[in-house]
């Protein structure tokens, strides 16, 4: 299906004031590495391919935990290229609470990469290391208006999102996506700048700023 780059967008952005929420009630007692979330799919094998011009950008759901903060984690590996040549390789970490289905954030490893080697690890932290907390990706239940912390790294990672649409239509190669929530995503590190993210239920992220979604592959069932 030929798509035009940034798709077909339709908006609803009706809602009300929310603060921006920093303390979750996630436990550690309910929170896991699997369970389910409509707009976060955390099953291992899952991935999803995304295009913008000659860059790619693959999410993986790995079939991998990693235990951060006293909490066991899902591994979701991404993994961005630039022109061909690896850029950047980061591996997520992330727990579902089996009480709200909110899909809490506990942190990233980041390896920037340049002619195939190495160069820096921006904006990798963990949750319970200098001050770091883990934040809210996707909460179980979403409201126009939420705005609430991904990221709680003083100093090196503090992205936060507000919900600002639900129940859109976007329009990806990879196909007709309805009833998605839009986020739009702000750092208070970084004043001014803002992303825009579309989220599908059942397949997760389908537009992340100029990226867009071009296929998604499930895992085989045994």
């Amino acid at each position: 299906m030929k798509t035009p780059a940034a798709g077909s967008i339709f908006f609803l952005t009706l809602g009300t004031a929310f603060a921006w929420q920093s303390g979750f009630s996630a436990g550690r007692k309910t929170l896991s590495p699997t369970g389910a979330n409509p707009y976060f799919v955390l099953t291992p094998g899952f991935r999803l391919y995304y295009e913008h011009g000659k860059d790619t950008l693959t999410t993986t759901v790995l079939n991998e935990t990693k235990t951060v903060d006293g909490v066991e984690t899902r591994v979701v590996e991404d993994r961005e290229t630039k022109n061909g040549q690896l850029a950047e390789l980061t591996r997520d970490y992330y727990a579902i609470d089996s009480r709200t289905s909110d899909v809490c954030y506990f942190g990233e490893d980041v390896d920037e990469y340049r002619n195939g080697k190495v160069t820096g690890h921006p904006g990798a932290w963990l949750s319970g290391v200098k001050g770091a907390r883990f934040g809210l990706m996707m909460p179980g239940t979403v409201q126009v208006g939420q705005k609430f912390y991904q990221e709680q790294a003083p100093g090196v990672a503090m992205d936060r999102a507000e919900v600002v649409g639900v129940g859109e239509t976007v329009t990806m190669p990879a196909g007709v996506f309805n009833n998605c929530v839009h986020m739009k995503e702000t750092s208070a590190l970084e004043k001014g700048l803002a992303g825009h993210k579309w989220y599908a239920p059942g397949v997760g992220l389908v537009k992340d700023g100029e990226f867009i979604l071009v296929r998604i592959e499930k895992p085989k069932q045994p």
